[in-house]
């Protein structure tokens, strides 16, 4: 059906040239990058809008090395869809996932010197993943050739089906074992330059540019329409890269860090914070963290600032916080769907949780350097702010009043009521005191029975 309509297209085109009252609507998006969420979410965008223009044709224009299988499916399953003809410009390379989604394109055009191929599924550390993987992504690059039909040919007896695309050629572009007489032995990959595509119905035609594309096609009236990523989509394009990622671990656990130094929410801690969401909100938008991950790292935060704030110290609720904080920092980078974990290789999780610990250890030594370097006296920019004088004990520094313990047996009056805290007499002097076991009536005698940390605790004398 959708060649019927290319077919229409063409005519209209040329009947367009000569009445010169009809103008096609090309809309043109452009794939620059490694096939990703944020690719398949611009795709989503970028094909609604084009049905809103009521576009004739949607144009796209690649230049890929690959990138995700799930993402690639998705964005193959959304071209085989569209009610709108897809054509694809392969400005340069369509390798891997790349190659998927051209295949599902109604017509192929590549530059010279582009190449298209090489789907072998490797994982994130570049090496071969397992036969089932293979098997799955060779079925898939076999249907979407098949997607655009063929021609039955009587001879004789004989019944011959040719196909548009040979779907034995888009499998050898993934399984090495294929053998195709005249184009690939056992043991390569197939990619094929724009000459070899074309001969092997690959492709459509050769040209330079989008324009000598269109005039190739018979298509000289026309405006191309663009599409733009807005700043959002940018914005998520970024922060979703490897680098910033890091960099983002880096400041979650560096916030932690300097606020579990000086416990008290402060400036650490909504860096960490603000730094948390950067890094889930458009981990979560692209469909990669799941919502009982972010749960997780949640959880893990809460535990930290109970250990913090209500049990000082660092006890089994702060060590539960620290694992379950990195535990959805890392989940949150693996390409699970919810807890089915089905197609994350061991060696993509290990990745997964290197990357978080190489942040989480540069994050520490980074935080220590930049402590030493901005807060430190009359050196750092912020000098000023933290206090570096040694406070002597022989100079009269001392952290409770050391008349208190001299106290200890003395009796007096309640200068107050103590419930349990109030103020005692005791020789003239007034004192803060704490009941040790009931409530004491103001002017009842009072006896010291003990102080601990700076704090007095006294009983009713009898």
């Amino acid at each position: 059906m959708k060649r019927i309509i290319l077919a229409l297209i063409t005519i209209l085109a040329l009947n367009s040239v000569k009445a010169n009252d009809t103008t096609l609507v090309v809309y043109q998006f452009n794939i620059m990058e490694d096939i990703a969420p944020s690719v398949w979410r611009q795709t989503k965008k970028a094909f609604a809008e084009a049905e809103s223009l009521n576009a004739n044709l949607i144009l796209i224009r690649m230049n890929t090395y690959g990138g995700t299988v799930v993402d690639a499916d998705s964005i193959r399953t959304k071209i085989l869809n569209s009610q709108i003809p897809v054509w694809m410009f392969i400005d340069n390379n369509a390798a891997s996932a790349g190659a998927l989604i051209s295949i599902a394109c109604d017509s192929i055009y590549m530059r010279p010197g582009a190449n298209i191929g090489a789907a072998t599924v490797v994982n994130q550390t570049g090496e071969k993943a397992p036969d089932k993987y293979q098997s799955y992504f060779r079925s898939i690059m076999r249907s979407t050739a098949q997607s655009h039909g063929a021609d039955t040919i009587i001879n004789g007896n004989d019944t011959i089906i040719k196909w548009f695309r040979d779907p034995i050629i888009a499998e050898g572009m993934v399984d090495e074992d294929v053998y195709i007489a005249g184009i690939k032995d056992t043991g390569k990959i197939i990619t094929f330059t724009a000459l070899e595509a074309v001969k092997y119905g690959f492709c459509e035609g050769i040209t330079e540019n989008i324009d000598q594309l269109l005039e190739k096609a018979n298509i000289n009236s026309y405006t191309i329409k663009e599409f733009k990523p807005t700043a959002i989509d940018k914005i998520i394009g970024f922060l979703t890269s490897p680098l910033i990622s890091g960099l983002l671990i880096m400041a979650i656990i560096g916030g932690i860090y300097f606020e579990m130094q000086s416990p008290g929410i402060g400036f650490p801690l909504i860096i960490a914070g603000l730094a948390a969401i950067a890094y889930f909100a458009p981990l979560y938008l692209e469909g990669l963290a799941e919502n009982w991950e972010i749960v997780v790292f949640v959880v893990g935060l809460i535990l930290i600032v109970v250990e913090l704030f209500v049990f000082p110290g660092f006890g089994i609720a702060g060590i539960s916080g620290i694992v379950l904080a990195i535990t959805g920092l890392t989940l949150s980078l693996l390409n699970n769907y919810r807890f089915n974990f089905e197609h994350v290789s061991g060696k993509s999780a290990l990745f997964a949780l290197l990357t978080v610990t190489l942040s989480l250890t540069f994050g520490l030594i980074l935080s220590l350097w930049l402590g030493q370097k901005l807060f430190t006296a009359r050196k750092g920019p912020f000098g000023k702010l933290a206090l570096n004088a040694i406070q002597l004990k022989d100079e009269g520094f001392v952290s409770v009043d050391t008349r208190l313990k001299d106290l200890v047996g003395k009796k007096g009056f309640a200068h107050t009521i103590l419930r349990p805290s109030g103020k005692v007499s005791i020789d003239g002097d007034i004192w803060d005191a704490k009941a040790n076991d009931s409530y004491i009536e103001k002017g009842e005698k009072i006896i010291v029975v003990r102080q601990e940390s700076g704090q007095l605790y006294v009983e009713k004398d009898a």
